[in-house]
């Protein structure tokens, strides 16, 4: 996959695979950023730190570790796990996959998905988007993207009612976030057709919901937006 985002600005990416099935099973694959020098090393580094933390078993974010460092400490946690309970034989297991589902001169936007199982009922898994200035690597927050928030909420709940479908399901919007009112995801990405919306497991309504996401056209998204695509 190779791009140019200005003149001044040439990336290409590839992927990166890592596997280990000694004791823990950890599998990451991610593209890793080549060309421009100062954009590609900052996309890579605040990608390889995110897909780290995705897997350090800390409840706190750790912004110096390593991939290797967060392998070594996942596995290792598993090793202390077996030997406190000899007779468990379920492996743990950690996968972490990125990819670029969005480019423009403008916005890079990552998918990361990652699946943890550290011998409960079922594993759990999510989502994340990362969004990222293609001119200088920076990871952009929502803030940098959306510049009148509550317009655009507005148009974002109306796109949710139509995916979600509460009332045709027998619920209020309410039961969907916990009493409360529409809120707006951590997870906003960008893709061909438009500005993506997406809400983990959990976040809203209960496990059985799955993942709720859709996608707002650029046509209706842009005026919202501090970053038009």
């Amino acid at each position: 996959m190779i791009f140019s985002c200005k003149k001044d600005v040439k990336l290409d990416f590839e992927e990166q695979n890592i596997e280990q099935t000694a004791n823990a099973i950890v599998e990451i694959n991610y593209p890793k950023a080549k060309g421009t020098k100062n954009v590609a090393e900052s996309i890579n580094s605040t990608l390889e730190n995110f897909i780290a933390n995705e897997i350090n078993m800390s409840e706190d974010v750790v912004k110096s570790v390593t991939l290797n460092e967060a392998i070594k400490g996942f596995d290792n946690e598993f090793k202390t796990f077996k030997k406190d309970f000899e007779n468990v034989t379920q492996q743990w297991k950690a996968s972490v996959n990125a990819e670029v589902i969005y480019e423009s001169s403008k916005i890079i936007c990552f998918s990361v998905n990652t699946y943890l199982d550290t011998g409960g009922a079922h594993g759990n898994s999510h989502v994340t988007f990362l969004n990222f200035d293609a001119q200088t690597g920076k990871l952009l927050k929502q803030n940098d993207l959306i510049k009148t928030p509550e317009d655009f909420k507005k148009i974002a709940e109306e796109y949710f009612l139509k995916e979600a479908e509460p009332i045709n399901n027998g619920d209020n919007l309410e039961d969907y976030f916990f009493g409360e009112g529409f809120k707006l995801p951590e997870n906003i990405g960008f893709n061909e057709n438009g500005i993506i919306l997406l809400y983990n497991v959990y976040e809203i309504a209960s496990y059985v919901q799955g993942v709720t996401e859709f996608t707002i056209p650029y046509a209706e998204a842009n005026p919202y937006l501090k970053i038009e695509q």
